[in-house]
């Protein structure tokens, strides 16, 4: 919360109030690697009230890292902009907006740059291979490799996190952190082309996936593979403190794939010994066709899936137990939990899980996709809440997301920020894009009185 607060406020002070819309998680990371990095770049600063924090003061990350993450966001929110001109989506398609939209995303591609270049970032080399993202957007056809489309935004967001070893004055982590920050543009350039599949092609308007005729698995197979390399590219990386880093980019972009793919109704496979529950491989088994397979539990062998001819719905996932081996999969529209322990509500699972030395985030909650009443996921309106009292489901989830305006937006954030649910509610529809996203925090993980919620939602 500090860094994203950090952030908003740097966008203000460098290129004004309007700007502050271009806040985004992505360069949020930007922020927390130059901290992380340095204790004299971990600076603080005091905010007066805001109402996205329920009025509260409150200190806020500060200082070098924090404004290359507004210049990175800024260039990349310029760069959004330019894109929808050039497609004509929506509002974006009408003469007078169009030319309002390009005055505003030119001054902002200028002033980022010039802010850039006082920290010592090159700018307009990141604008070019922004720029290249066209190209390659306009070559790509059926067949073509989805890498030479995500290209582009690797080497955008490989250079970010590559300077943040500038500005933390070690050198030593640019190699590795520029491997990081390309992997990670890959899986986060993906999950978007994955969540906006379906409503891009309702819509007619283009997306990676579909235009290379790329299957989902393969997609998955690639976010799998560099969500590990990002894990790999860390450890070489010296930090002064690497916790909130980790957290960020190891349990949170992993559980992000793993939403987005099981909200698109298409639930992965993701690699031995990446968080995953026990010792063996999971099961394979797919909606209606009939029953997943089995795992072994602790014995390391593939389940074996068992193709029927069911329908979504009628198909009996796998049970796992914590800590013995193979972790049932819920799949969307089956309406049974993927843990052995039925009926056990969430906070009391994911305690066990914790005393049982699991990590929480590790792996399917028995997460349910469109149409599923699973208990694994709380089922039905109860779906979204961390702990019996975290309990207001305003807005509702829904599938597919649906988009708000500015205002309306700005409003359902206001509500959403009053009642906790940034904080509570995990997954929480985003105030604007109405995408599923996680909480800022676990109820369950930072206090002690899970089964009355109430000391972290006052």
């Amino acid at each position: 919360m500090s860094h994203m607060c950090g952030l908003c406020l740097a966008l203000r002070d460098d290129h004004g109030q309007a700007s502050r819309v271009a806040t985004n998680y992505d360069g949020l990371v930007v922020s927390v690697l130059t901290a992380a990095q340095s204790e004299a770049c971990a600076g603080t600063r005091t905010a007066g009230r805001c109402p996205l924090r329920g009025m509260r003061g409150a200190e806020v990350a500060d200082g070098s890292g924090a404004h290359l993450a507004a210049s990175v966001s800024l260039l990349l929110a310029s760069a959004k902009i330019t894109d929808h001109i050039e497609d004509g989506d929506g509002l974006y398609g009408r003469r007078g907006v169009r030319a309002l939209a390009g005055r505003v995303a030119e001054r902002w591609r200028r002033g980022a740059q010039e802010s850039g270049a006082g920290l010592g970032f090159d700018g307009a080399a990141l604008v070019a291979v922004v720029d290249r993202q066209r190209e390659a957007e306009l070559a790509a056809g059926p067949g073509t490799d989805l890498l030479a489309v995500t290209r582009p935004t690797e080497e955008a967001t490989g250079e970010a996190f590559a300077h943040t070893a500038v500005l933390a004055a070690r050198p030593a982590n640019t190699a590795p952190l520029r491997e990081a920050g390309r992997l990670f543009g890959r899986v986060a350039h993906l999950l978007d082309a994955v969540e906006d599949r379906e409503e891009d092609a309702a819509r007619g308007a283009w997306n990676p996936i579909t235009a290379t005729g790329t299957e989902l698995r393969r997609v998955r197979a690639l976010c799998d593979d560099a969500i590990l390399g990002v894990g790999l590219a860390l450890r070489e990386v010296e930090f002064d403190d690497d916790r909130l880093v980790r957290a960020l980019l190891e349990r949170e972009l992993r559980r992000a794939v793993e939403r987005a793919f099981a909200h698109g109704g298409h639930p992965g496979h993701g690699h031995p010994g990446q968080g995953q529950l026990g010792q063996g491989h999971p099961g394979h088994g797919y909606p209606g066709q009939g029953h997943p397979g089995h795992g072994h539990p602790g014995q390391g062998q593939p389940g074996h899936g068992h193709p029927g001819h069911g329908h979504p719905g009628q198909g009996h996932p796998g049970h796992g137990y914590p800590g013995q081996g193979q972790p049932g999969h819920v799949y969307p529209g089956q309406g049974h939990q993927g843990y052995g322990h039925h009926g056990e509500p969430p906070h009391q699972r994911n305690r066990r899980r914790r005393d049982d030395g699991i990590d929480s985030g590790s792996h399917y909650e028995g997460y349910e996709g469109p149409g599923g009443g699973g208990e694994g996921s709380g089922g039905g309106r109860d779906g979204d809440r961390c702990c019996g009292s975290c309990s207001c489901q305003t807005p509702r989830q829904e599938f597919p997301a649906r988009r708000r305006g500015v205002f309306s937006g700005c409003a359902v954030a206001l509500f959403m920020c009053c009642t906790c649910q940034f904080c509570c509610r995990d997954p929480h529809p985003g105030p604007w894009t109405g995408k599923p996203r996680s909480s800022w925090c676990d109820c369950c993980e930072c206090c002690s009185c899970c089964d009355d919620c109430t000391c972290c939602c006052d």
